[in-house]
């Protein structure tokens, strides 16, 4: 017994050690419009800056957001890996490599939060299973900030992703979020891709009942920023401004009876 607990102590020193001294991913929220580092809070930007390793879902955009925070090392010197060229079999180990050096590893998507409705979670689950670290940062999301806007309920949601990308099944989909809101009185919260943002509009108004609140968040946290919640019914009373092809979030709930 005196064996085994000796045994556990030293393992649980190792860990210890190596959690102490190994380096963690950093979880970096970027803009959700171009270039809106001040939407970022000032810590972020700090992480940043003491970073010289980075994996983005596209290096090209990741070394704008960086650049735009004024860093005290020039892009050149950075280390930015796209996440598609990562895979548990190639350059994990190089990422691991980098980790266990006791260097920090900054991940970056597009717009918003990493691991939210973007890429991410494959590395972070990886983490774990390697007994790294995982700090999150605050910062700009587009599902969080829209769903603080809409009015519609924040205790119980649900963020639904993309829907079918066959336009004749858009309207199925839409119907069957009305359906889930109404029988679980949750608020139901989906995305697409900006160029289709009039073909889900159309959709709703067409598919959804008349007393459905519905809403379209669009280019949050820009100056052409646009949010507004409305019955179906409304909606169709209403002129819907031009959306094509700018990044938008819609939200529906179905009205207590």
């Amino acid at each position: 017994m005196k064996i085994f607990i000796t045994r556990l102590k030293s393992h649980n020193s190792s860990l210890k050690s190596q959690t102490t001294m190994s380096g963690k991913f950093i979880l970096i929220p970027t803009p959700l419009g171009d270039l809106n580092t001040e939407t970022l809070p000032q810590y972020v930007v700090a992480h940043i800056h003491q970073l010289d390793t980075f994996i983005a879902e596209r290096a090209k955009t990741a070394r704008h957001v960086i650049k735009s925070t004024q860093p005290p090392r020039a892009i050149a010197e950075l280390n930015i890996m796209e996440m598609q060229e990562v895979s548990p079999t190639v350059d994990f180990m190089v990422v691991k490599a980098i980790l266990e050096s006791g260097k920090n590893i900054g991940i970056m998507s597009e717009a918003g939060c990493p691991c939210v409705a973007d890429p991410g979670s494959e590395i972070v689950t990886w983490a774990y299973a390697n007994n790294f670290e995982v700090m999150p940062l605050v910062g700009p999301s587009s599902i969080m900030l829209a769903l603080m806007a809409s009015g519609m309920n924040g205790q119980s949601f649900a963020f639904q992703g993309y829907l079918s990308a066959k336009r004749e099944e858009i309207g199925r989909d839409l119907k069957k979020m009305e359906d889930t809101a109404r029988r679980l009185h949750q608020t139901q919260i989906f995305i697409e891709t900006p160029y289709r943002n009039k073909q889900v509009i159309e959709a709703a108004l067409a598919t959804l009942s008349s007393s459905t609140l519905f809403c379209i968040a669009a280019d949050l946290t820009t100056d052409t920023e646009f949010i507004q919640t409305h019955t179906i019914a409304v909606w169709k009373q209403k002129k819907i401004p031009d959306l094509h092809k700018i990044p938008a979030i819609f939200l529906l709930e179905v009205s207590a009876p």
